[in-house]
């Protein structure tokens, strides 16, 4: 046997390939809602056999990211009225607590990585591109989060942006927006103060406001 042999890194599973890409866009909106999508079709797009296209979509079924009916069709998700509601609720629910436990750990280099993030969502506004604001709204919100230290709760946060990414596409569709989200500098000015009443108030408005809108 060769002592210096170098292990093999493994290749990530071709299905984790394609559920962590197909997952992304489903988050950012890239996928409008009522979207079919055939096993067939995603094996050809990512190159892979029909066996890797099942699994990651059993994955992302099991997640809300995607629907099947007792026929088979898959498609992305079409919310009612009572779902966005719910999903919004629980964003409101999760991530204003994730903002107070944040807030104690918020030191100025964070503060000044939002506003950079923040200076990303008004180009995007600027350019009408709605994947990259809803990502890079998702990337200000994911950035101040991870300073809460609170990685189970982060995730079922994130498991309910994938699940609203479709309808938050129709969302950027309906609103027409021409600058940057306002309650973003409401949140960073109450970090920087160190207000957590107004930073509680900042988080729940920006993460509702424009749902409760849709589902009205």
């Amino acid at each position: 046997m060769n002592l210096h042999s170098r292990p093999v890194e493994a290749l990530p599973l071709a299905h984790d390939r394609l559920y962590r890409n197909l997952r992304t866009r489903i988050m950012h909106g890239d996928i409008p809602p009522g979207q079919a999508l055939t096993l067939r079709g995603l094996g050809k797009e990512y190159e892979v056999s029909m066996t890797p296209a099942r699994e990651a979509v059993r994955r992302l079924v099991a997640e809300g990211a995607l629907t099947m009916s007792a026929s088979g069709r898959i498609s992305t998700p079409e919310l009612s009225n009572e779902r966005i509601e719910e999903l919004a609720t629980l964003r409101a629910l999760l991530e204003v607590e994730l903002s107070s436990r944040a807030l104690p750990r918020a030191h100025m280099a964070l503060i000044e990585r939002l506003q950079a993030i923040n200076a990303a969502v008004a180009e995007a506004v600027a350019h009408r591109d709605a994947v990259s604001y809803i990502r890079t709204n998702l990337e200000f919100h994911r950035t101040l989060y991870l300073r809460a230290q609170a990685p189970a709760m982060l995730a079922m946060a994130e498991t309910v942006w994938l699940q609203l990414g479709p309808t938050m596409r129709a969302l950027y569709g309906r609103l027409r927006q021409t600058e940057p989200p306002h309650f973003h500098r409401l949140i960073i000015a109450a970090l920087r103060a160190g207000d957590e009443p107004g930073l509680r108030l900042a988080v729940r408005s920006d993460v509702t406001q424009g749902l409760r809108l849709l589902a009205s």
